[in-house]
């Protein structure tokens, strides 16, 4: 019978909201036992966010990220509280926080704290903007998406800026937070040593700009909103079908002459202002007229086929509703029923072959008091 990667691993998790609590979630699908400290009497903040409520009556969005836990309801301002902290540390292998910086070493519960109480432990701090200059700021995810560039980028045309449909700087900085925390463990395997992993909303976005960070870095272009177009790759964007958008993102030169060949356009084919990509990115403008003509003559069903079964890559703008069925029409299983669980939820996207995620338990009930842990 195989086992999780991280059996035996545990986790204090002290996170709350979205990425701390994303990056716990991911450690306890590979098989850690995650232990959640919440405020008694309110918990997570996420537990009122909604609407949508399940049928159950609990937050979707806090469903969404709590998974394989217990809850633990801790008063941290309370001696009672720390104390019960420090029993929960000193068993812990990960321990993970969010707080604003600052917060949990004035609660006598920081990496210096800790590290007397279990000398090995790996201590992960998330914060918005660090523990310097920008200690003080709050670290909501639209605000990141603003002062971290991601805005200037994103929105219909040039004046609207846009955030993003999710909270994506969380999710991502619950991911590189997940990075540390292995690489951290490994280590600890070899040396038996512990170690602060730091790591902050802004500066997780700033590295997830790659390209776009990377031409200003380089070649001192600022990057400005484009819409659905792409600033180094010609066609890629949105266009309009004869029933509804679709996608196109045609990265090589044979994919572009296999899109001008199934839309019956020879001469765009053969033209030399698009025979490479540096050349219709140069004139992508007159390129768009051209292949929207041919796109408007049949739907966006008609053309994900045609193209599709030439390699040219290609898809309708879906709802998550038809995204969760197309990705069960490719057998990607993106669907999971998890034990204790009022509804379905995302699976995890990893797959293992020798030790695969286990799903054990649902978002767990709000702890009664400061010794038990909800089943």
């Amino acid at each position: 019978m195989s086992t999780g990667a991280l059996d035996g691993i545990v986790v204090a998790d002290f996170s709350r909201v979205l990425a701390g609590p994303y990056t716990t979630m991911m450690l306890g699908d590979l098989g850690a036992e995650v232990i959640k400290v919440e405020r008694p009497g309110t918990g997570d903040d996420t537990r009122a966010w909604g609407p949508p409520f399940d049928g159950a009556g609990n937050a979707t969005y806090f469903n969404s990220v709590n998974r394989n836990k217990t809850s633990l309801t801790l008063d941290l301002t309370s001696e009672s509280g720390r104390a019960h902290a420090l029993q929960l540390v000193s068993r812990a292998d990960v321990v993970v926080e969010n707080f604003r910086s600052g917060t949990m070493e004035r609660l006598g519960l920081g990496y210096d704290d800790l590290r007397h109480v279990k000398p090995d432990v790996i201590y992960c701090s998330i914060t918005g903007f660090g523990h310097d200059d920008g200690a003080a700021l709050p670290g909501y995810d639209l605000l990141v998406q603003a002062v971290g560039g991601l805005m200037s980028i994103t929105g219909p045309r040039p004046g609207e800026p846009t955030k993003v449909g999710v909270a994506l700087v969380d999710v991502l900085t619950g991911l590189h937070a997940l990075a540390g925390i292995l690489a951290a463990l490994n280590y600890r395997t070899r040396t038996g040593e512990g170690q602060r992993v730091d790591t902050n909303l802004l500066t997780c976005l700033l590295s997830s700009l790659v390209n776009q960070a990377s031409g200003y870095l380089g070649a001192d272009v600022v990057p400005a909103i484009m819409g659905n177009r792409h600033p180094s790759i010609a066609p890629y964007e949105v266009f309009d079908t004869g029933d509804r958008p679709i996608a196109l993102t045609v990265g090589t030169d044979r994919q572009f002459q296999q899109l001008c060949a199934v839309l019956g356009l020879p001469n765009t084919a053969a033209d030399e202002r698009f025979r490479t990509n540096t050349s219709r990115v140069a004139n992508r403008e007159v390129l768009t007229e051209q292949l929207a003509a041919g796109l408007s003559t049949a739907g966006a069903d008609v053309w994900f086929e045609r193209l599709s079964a030439v390699g040219v890559p290609v898809g309708p703008i879906n709802d998550i509703a038809e995204a969760v069925k197309f990705a069960s029409r490719l057998g990607l299983d993106p669907v999971v029923n998890v034990p204790g669980s009022a509804v379905p939820q995302v699976a995890n996207p990893v797959s293992l072959s020798a030790s695969p995620v286990t799903y054990r338990s649902g978002p767990p009930g709000l702890a009664r008091d400061e010794v038990t842990a909800a089943p």
